[in-house]
């Protein structure tokens, strides 16, 4: 094992270590007494190990071991043992048992415990909470979601970059920005890279992606909406149309969700999800198409309004009864739906159209995007019907006046996305330490 790993995981240890003397480390999981032999559980990152204390071996050990409050942290160095009894199929026979840091009693929150706890209560004590297998399966899974979206992108020739996260402006309006003294200046903390990742087209870089922090100030407390949330940006130059956009996009789902299959088994096995192979290329479905098929079954939503959380929710729940369809793109959004996304380019035939698009997940939005407006005098049109003040948006302007190319992108994120992966109730379940409206600790 490596110079600097001291003890030996529990994943590690095989047939070829019976005999063998090992160092364990881990937390004490549960411990039972049966008169002269006592079993102490220890969990590690990996699974759990079962340690055997025989009092006719060693008195002193199985005296010592009795008194270990549940959740400390121990070193146990020891004979390995086969043992059919034991769930891992050996045991570990201490010499050693060192109560390195022991757990105050008692617990905030059980680990092991039968008794559900809320939320908030989990989130509260959340490094109790992640000692969890399958707490932490989900977070191991994000992990292995964001490697696969990385690696395809990657492999497409795309530059990974980091842009700033305190802005002087926001591209989505001021509403929803988070304001901060910058020094001497007012600034904000960055709602998406929208502003950079144009301005990169213009430098040449034609292919970027960035994965980072974004924060938004909505006030909404629902089981989809965080303050701070992790986006997977992607910009690309010389495109023909938000198609090629979409294909990109498409191309990091189906090549993430097989990348977690491959990588995540037992974490899957674990929270019982069975990804399956999403239908190709994702269905295409207009804007108009969406709120007819949505009249159909109940729910009138008016030309040129936001589908809107029901309407969402009803659309995938159509598209998974009528034609077995988790993903689908929902595109050609109205010009007066989109009309505040003022960089997006309108239908040369049909200015009364985008060429946006949103990539929807079992009705829950996870990617919005398109082809973007690379013509500066459109561009600043477009500014001026949202009462922008341009002097503001200066360094953003600069670069379509000095030659910008056709070019779209997306936003994309993460934790809707592995909320809907996963099927888990509430998208604060992705987040390690999640804020929100109310939640700014831990």
């Amino acid at each position: 094992m490596p110079s600097w790993q001291h003890v030996t995981y529990s994943r590690e240890i095989s047939s070829e270590h019976y005999g063998q003397q090992v160092t364990v480390g881990g937390w004490v999981q549960d411990l039972r007494n049966l008169g002269g032999i006592s079993f102490l559980q220890l969990r590690d990152a990996y699974g759990v190990i079962q340690v055997t204390m025989l009092k006719k071996r060693n008195k002193e050990i199985f005296e010592q071991v009795a008194s270990i409050p549940r959740e400390s942290v121990v070193l146990v160095s020891g004979i390995v043992k086969e043992s059919k009894e034991a769930k891992a199929g050996y045991e570990i026979l201490p010499d050693s048992v060192t109560v390195v840091n022991a757990a105050e009693t008692p617990l905030p929150l059980g680990v092991v415990d039968k008794v559900g706890a809320d939320l908030d209560t989990r989130l509260n004590n959340r490094f109790l909470d992640l000692r969890k297998e399958e707490i932490r399966a989900i977070f191991k899974i994000k992990a292995r979601t964001l490697e696969g979206m990385r690696n395809y992108l990657t492999s497409q020739n795309f530059t990974e970059v980091s842009t700033p996260k305190i802005v002087a402006a926001g591209a989505e309006g001021g509403a929803t920005l988070f304001p901060i003294k910058y020094f001497d200046k007012n600034a904000y903390l960055a709602q998406s890279p929208q502003l950079y990742k144009q301005n990169l087209m213009a430098s040449g870089l034609d292919k970027i992606f960035e994965i980072a922090p974004a924060y938004r100030a909505e006030a909404s407390d629902t089981i989809r909406h965080i303050a701070e949330f992790t986006s997977l940006d992607v910009e690309l130059a010389f495109i023909k149309s938000s198609d090629d956009v979409m294909d990109v996009a498409e191309g990091i789902v189906v090549s993430s969700l097989k990348h977690v299959r491959e990588k995540c088994k037992k974490e899957l096995e674990i929270l019982g999800i069975d990804i399956k192979d999403p239908t190709i290329p994702f269905p295409k479905v207009k804007y108009y198409e969406a709120i007819e098929m949505l009249a159909s079954n109940g729910l009138k939503i008016e030309h040129g309004e936001d589908l809107g959380t029901e309407g969402e929710k009803l659309l995938g729940d159509i598209m998974m009864k009528d034609r077995g369809i988790e993903l689908y793109f929902i595109t050609e959004f109205p010009t007066s739906l989109k009309r505040s996304t003022f960089y997006a380019k309108r239908n040369d035939l049909n200015p009364e159209l985008t060429g946006y698009f949103d990539l929807d997940y079992r009705g829950q939005e996870i990617v919005s995007g398109g082809q973007r407006e690379h013509r500066y005098d459109v561009l600043s049109e477009q500014m001026r019907e949202n009462n922008l003040n341009l002097d503001s948006f200066e360094f953003y302007l600069k670069a379509f006046r000095y030659g910008m190319p056709p070019h779209g992108g997306f936003g994309f994120g993460v934790e809707r996305y592995v909320q809907k992966m996963l099927d888990l109730p509430n998208i604060r379940e992705t987040v390690l330490y999640p804020r929100d409206r109310l939640r700014l600790t831990p």
